[in-house]
């Protein structure tokens, strides 16, 4: 069937999805320019504007991951590179689930990828992420 998947074929997915991320990104900061009607100086902005678009980034990022993690177990760099989602639990991956598991990814990242690293020495081959929120990362035939 399948099997767990290793971490050469995940940073893989994660640079395709880094490609969906960026276009996300600017349109994101294209319509809170448009909101602002591009009153700010983009090369100096105020640091309201500054952390309010940072926010809104994350939360950008965070809704792709977890509502593609979550209505199909995959994003679109996934899905090239086969790979699949699952619960331990049952079928299906639960938002709030998703929302964690993309916290807790951002956190191992942004720790020099700690929880990444991680599956290099698990038995199973999970990320710390994986391993906390009950998840697999499976490769698909």
């Amino acid at each position: 069937m399948t099997h767990p998947t290793l971490l050469p074929r995940r940073f893989g997915a994660m640079l395709y999805d880094l490609l969906v991320l960026a276009a996300l990104w600017m349109l994101t900061a294209a319509l809170a320019l448009s909101a602002v009607h591009g009153r700010v100086d983009v090369a100096h902005p105020p640091m309201v504007w500054e952390w309010s678009l940072r926010a809104a980034l994350l939360g950008v990022s965070g809704l792709y991951f977890a509502l593609s993690w979550h209505r199909g177990g995959q994003t679109i760099g996934m899905r090239a590179w086969r790979l699949r989602l699952h619960s331990l639990s049952g079928p299906g991956i639960r938002l709030p689930t998703a929302l964690l598991r993309f916290v807790l990814a951002s956190l191992s990242l942004a720790l020099a990828g700690a929880g990444f690293w991680w599956a290099w020495f698990d038995a199973d081959h999970q990320t710390l992420h994986d391993r906390l929120c009950g998840t697999v990362m499976l490769k698909l035939p």
